[in-house]
């Protein structure tokens, strides 16, 4: 008997385009509900129209075009199979897939999938009622859809960049394109939509995303500032990543702990904490009336961040947190990124290892949801090369061994 539970999407099939984290960390999520993902890469560039691709950081100390640790957790539980889309045998092979395919997903520069042959239109022909999702930098349309991207690009014309930062330096940037998640978790969601569309009314459609739009949506606060009380975002003391303006908190922020590089986090939100941490700290300054009115916190909050440095260095960042969220104070260690997947008991479940062909085992992002009946599950890396040409070809679309054969011999997958 089969105790193996059902999952989500178990007997959705997706014909995948996608890299990098917008597009491939869409898929993935679709993948750890049940989809069969089925990645397209072409074989004469190796695979390398997905940039992270067999680049660092690597996994363990494995190198090459398999060993690429971004790559590896971003296409965790698909399938992958090679097509040379320069022949048209490999087009004719990739129209059969996509008639068994319930949608199609990738994240070209606009333009691309039509050069190819297959945009919307194209698709239409192929299976009326095919779901195609297409998720890249500016969209397909509008004055910037001819226009390239990569994330701190279209992070930058999304406004996000120019809200980070300090007070009177240049905006600094986010580093990481924190942006690429948000683009990854709405194309998802625009492919699970499309399908229940699809599953009410037998009806496909295209659905066309631009990530500086996603981005954008990060930006609500300062949008919302700018609409209602016409106030720039850089103005005098703004942007400020620590402090809290509204609502009106103080102290507010990050402060250094003893040992290296160890930092602690707390939020006063009112008058009330304020009296339960001035008596933590238990000196003369944090007794001062002045201190007690969320007012003068405020105005004077450059000093209050100076006397709370003096304090919070002469303690252990993990210990003092754990003292003020007993008393009340909302506060937490800042964790590094190793702490938070070694040691981190409260995400242990969320960083999970997985058997990779080539590399062996390694560490991916799970997912942080928690479904009774149909829970996620990703129990392999990333696919190889090709590694999945057999089953697609041969079992998925009846192709001989012979001919699987001729075709690899013949740079056609």
């Amino acid at each position: 008997m089969n105790t193996q539970r059902a999952q989500a999407l178990d007997k959705i099939r997706i014909c995948d385009f996608t890299g990098q984290l917008a597009g491939a960390g869409a898929t993935k999520i679709l993948a750890a509900f049940g989809a069969e993902v089925i990645r397209i890469e072409d074989p004469i560039q190796q695979g390398k129209w997905d940039i992270l691709r067999g680049v660092p950081p690597w996994v363990g100390d494995a190198r090459g075009l398999e060993a690429g640790g971004a790559f590896n957790n971003h296409n965790a539980g698909k399938l992958g199979i090679t097509l040379n889309l320069r022949d048209n045998r490999a087009k004719e092979l990739l129209r059969e897939l996509m008639k068994v395919s319930d949608a199609v997903t990738e994240n070209f520069a606009s333009g691309v999938m039509e050069r190819l042959g297959f945009g919307y239109e194209d698709l239409r022909t192929i299976r009326e009622d095919i779901v195609y999702v297409s998720n890249n930098g500016f969209g397909a349309t509008g004055p910037y859809a001819s226009f390239k991207s990569w994330g701190p690009i279209a992070q930058a014309v999304s406004g996000l960049t120019y809200t980070s930062g300090l007070p009177e330096l240049p905006p600094a940037g986010w580093g990481y394109s924190f942006m690429d998640h948000t683009g990854g978790y709405y194309m998802a969601t625009a492919v699970l939509m499309a399908l229940l569309h699809r599953q009410r009314t037998g009806e496909g459609q295209w659905v066309d995303l631009a990530c500086i739009e996603a981005a954008g949506t990060l930006n609500g606060v300062a949008t919302l500032d700018a609409t209602v009380n016409q106030r720039p975002m850089r103005r005098e003391g703004m942007p400020n990543s620590n402090r809290s303006q509204s609502p009106k908190m103080s102290p507010h922020g990050i402060w250094p702990t003893k040992g290296h590089d160890n930092w602690i986090a707390i939020a006063v939100r009112d008058d009330r904490e304020w009296q339960i941490l001035s008596q933590i700290i238990g000196e003369t300054w944090s007794r001062e009336d002045r201190w007690t009115r969320i007012e003068t916190r405020l105005q004077d909050e450059d000093e209050l961040e100076e006397l709370l440095t003096a304090w919070t260095l002469n303690y252990d960042r993990q210990q003092l947190a754990q003292e003020l969220i007993n008393a009340g104070v909302p506060s937490a260690p800042v964790l590094k990124p190793q702490e938070r997947i070694e040691y981190d008991q409260r995400t242990a479940e969320l960083w999970i290892t997985v058997e990779h062909t080539e590399v062996g085992q390694c560490r991916v992002e799970g997912l942080p949801v928690r479904m009774s009946e149909t829970p996620w599950s990703i129990t392999r890396g990333a696919a190889c090369l090709g590694e999945h040409n057999q089953y697609v070809f041969g079992e998925l679309l009846g192709l001989s061994d012979e001919e699987i054969k001729t075709l690899r011999a013949e740079s056609v997958i």
